[in-house]
């Protein structure tokens, strides 16, 4: 079955851990595992040169928790939205990403947290 056919509750739990790992090595500036689970065309655009320029803030955030909002449903992709918190403010952040199935295996082909 196609991903996007799957019920809300199958698709959360096979992209949470994707966007846990992503965040994580981004917490981590690991850019290996930050982009673990990335389409070629987004790695492509995250090199490790490009992650280190967005790191480079002063204070650096973290990310914390995120709270699931809303899964839109595509014809051949999903995309989520989080409320999307970091440790440098109280502010609520929204975090977007396209996920996309590519030879059996869900990957992220977009993501932007402003």
């Amino acid at each position: 079955m196609h991903f996007t056919k799957m019920t809300q509750k199958e698709i959360l739990e096979l992209i949470n851990p994707l966007m846990d790992n992503c965040l994580a090595g981004s917490n981590e500036d690991n850019h290996d595992k930050h982009v673990k689970d990335f389409t070629g065309r987004m790695k492509a655009i995250v090199t490790p040169e490009n992650l280190k320029n967005q790191l480079a803030q002063t204070p650096r955030a973290y990310f914390t928790n995120r709270e699931f909002v809303h899964l839109f449903r595509r014809e051949n992709s999903i995309g989520v939205v989080w409320k999307q918190f970091i440790s440098t403010s109280s502010d609520e952040l929204m975090n977007q990403a396209i996920f996309v199935e590519r030879q059996n295996k869900i990957l992220i082909d977009h993501c932007m947290i402003c």
